[in-house]
């Protein structure tokens, strides 16, 4: 079953010190102010962090997953994932933990080592 824009916002709200709020007319999600994930208008996708070093290595395993909006996405750490391809929960969750983890203060993501212990299981900005 595919991942929908509401387990989005259920597992980046449960993230530590997360909150939604729209820009750019779609719900984004932020820690410490600044953005970690935002909802594409039409919900079928999601952008996240993601060193720009990393993304084309990712693209090139999984197109079918992730991918950039060229033009918009080329100078910044972003990173596009389609939520239809998504496998399960757990590996949304490790998206959006990571992402978290790239925005959060230090000080907060070394305050919960449980989501870095093993639990980002790869995907962006891991590797």
């Amino acid at each position: 079953m595919a991942t929908t824009a509401q387990d989005v916002r259920t597992i980046a709200l449960s993230l530590p010190d997360s909150s939604e709020k729209p820009a750019w007319g779609m719900p984004t999600f932020r820690v410490g102010g600044k953005i970690f994930a935002a909802l594409a208008d039409d919900d079928t996708s999601i952008g996240v962090k993601c060193p720009k070093e990393e993304r084309a290595g990712l693209i090139a395993a999984e197109p079918e997953k992730f991918f950039i909006r060229a033009g918009h996405d080329d100078n910044y750490a972003w990173l596009r994932v389609r939520l239809e391809a998504v496998e399960d929960a757990a590996e949304l969750r490790a998206i959006l933990t990571d992402s978290w983890l790239q925005a959060a203060p230090k000080r907060l993501a070394a305050a919960h080592p449980e989501l870095t212990a093993g639990g980002t299981g790869g995907e962006p900005g891991e590797g």
